[in-house]
């Protein structure tokens, strides 16, 4: 075959596999919680252009991404590609939104209407200008959907605090939470099973037994997005592993990015010490550092703020809201993922898979761990999600309440139990001391309830 010929069927071919890959891609989106806002902002008649929060991974520019397939224009902008250098430039130059759209239109090729085009600003924390320009698509252009998201957007918002009061609606995202991961699988019945379950109207046996295996797997893959994807595409747990490690490496070499405030040597430092202190309250002494408490605090600020660490901060529990009386030197820290947890300690998870033996990994810390990040998820997405817990605060006392949470107008205490035994003496405490009508206890156990104690199985911590 003559050397053109064969270029131009190279080529061909080429094509042919970027094009079927790209539909591999769309065609496989794993369906979010979130996509139910996003397409509720979408048809909304009142709408602000929307600002997409969430750690880096987590799943942010896809969710959009499918949105996009609802309009008949999706024009993206990503400003940490170096081929939008130009689009940046426009942001730049100009503050009017109509100046800006039309030489977006130009250069994309791509009509920007109201009504029928989804402008999308990818990673807009690299581009101060047009997160400023956000407040301006509101006031003078409000018909237009435009959506940014970013992935260390926190850091740049706390430039410009007051940018948009009034004029942004932000949206948090998170990695999978276990319904999700249930759909993702294809459990959707199960998934239904478990949401008409509760303590008063318990799972059967079967069911119970199918739920805990499938939440033991979750509990090892995590919820970050390509994990999950590399799963249901019938990964292995082991391929899925490596995809955890370069996922700790991306975070890693994330942490360069914050030197001008913290070294990222110290971040790690402290990201480590988070991690082996999970289920425990942090200790500024343990970080294996020279650095003083400042620093280390500092240190934590930054990785909450990038999304990889939630905070479970003391609270008195003494009346609503829960954040009234909190107390911040008392807080017990988790990073945002199981899997990326249990990879960073090379954790044996051979009793997890084969003897549903939670307990045993890494001292219970993991269901710790599972219940918190799963309480993160299920809140309001339209606030940052906040935990809290309780410890009583008189000497020699160690009463404590691994979290506490606001039901309807009740502050209500919620106890860990990785196996389905264990003393409960600090929650009976705390329904005695606060008044408070009941308590829920989360193990391994079916639902149920005695007394007054609700149980909820640990794979329906979301349903808390």
């Amino acid at each position: 075959m003559p050397p053109i010929i064969k270029k131009v069927v190279y080529l061909q071919c080429e094509k042919f596999y970027i094009v079927y890959q790209l539909n591999f891609f769309i065609m496989n989106y794993l369906k979010r919680n979130i996509d139910n806002d996003l397409f509720e902002w979408k048809n909304s008649d009142v709408r602000k252009p929307l600002l997409l929060r969430g750690a880096r991974q987590v799943g942010k520019s896809s969710a959009v991404r499918e949105m996009g397939k609802k309009f008949e224009f999706f024009v993206e902008i990503n400003f940490e590609n170096k081929d939008h250098a130009a689009a940046k430039k426009i942001f730049e130059q100009h503050s009017d939104p109509k100046i800006i759209t039309d030489e977006l239109s130009v250069m994309f090729e791509k009509p920007i209407i109201a009504g029928q085009t989804l402008l999308f600003l990818d990673e807009i924390q690299s581009c101060t200008d047009a997160i400023l320009a956000l407040r301006y698509f509101y006031e003078e252009m409000p018909d237009l959907h435009v959506v940014a998201a970013g992935s260390l957007l926190e850091f740049a918002l706390q430039k410009i605090p007051t940018f948009g009061v009034g004029r942004i609606r932000s949206m948090y995202m998170y990695p999978f939470s276990f319904e999700e991961f249930l759909q993702a699988i294809g459990r959707e019945m199960l998934l239904e099973k478990l949401e008409n379950a509760s303590p008063q109207n318990p799972l059967s046996d079967v069911l119970h037994k199918q739920l805990k295996d499938v939440f033991l797997r979750f509990a090892v893959v995590g919820g970050m997005p390509e994990v999950v994807a590399k799963y249901v595409a019938g990964g292995s747990l082991l391929e899925c592993q490596h995809i955890l490690d370069e996922l700790t490496e991306t975070f890693f070499n994330d942490f360069a990015k914050y030197k001008q405030r913290v070294p990222s040597v110290r971040l790690e430092e402290v990201f480590a010490t988070i991690v082996a202190q999970t289920g425990q309250k942090f200790t500024y002494s343990d970080v294996a550092t020279s650095a003083n408490q400042i620093q280390i605090k500092e240190s934590i600020e930054l990785l909450k703020m990038a999304g990889m660490v939630y905070s479970a901060t003391h609270s008195s529990a003494n009346g609503l809201p829960l954040g009234a009386e909190t107390n911040p030197r008392y807080r017990k820290l988790i990073i945002l993922d199981t899997g990326i947890y249990q990879r960073f300690l090379r954790l044996d998870l051979t009793n997890l898979l084969l003897d549903e033996k939670i307990e045993q990994i890494n001292r219970g810390a993991l269901a710790e761990m599972l219940v918190g990040t799963e309480l993160v998820k299920a809140q309001n997405n339209r606030l940052p999600a906040e935990l809290y817990y309780w410890q009583r605060e008189k000497s020699g006392s160690s009463a404590e309440v691994d979290y506490v949470v606001q039901i309807g107008q009740n502050i209500v205490p919620v106890e860990v139990k990785a196996g389905t035994k264990g003393s409960m003496q600090s929650m009976f405490f705390f329904l005695q001391e606060k008044n408070s009508p009941y308590g829920i206890r989360c193990s391994m156990e079916n639902f149920g309830e005695f007394d007054n104690i609700k149980i909820f199985p640990l794979y329906a911590a979301g349903k808390i």
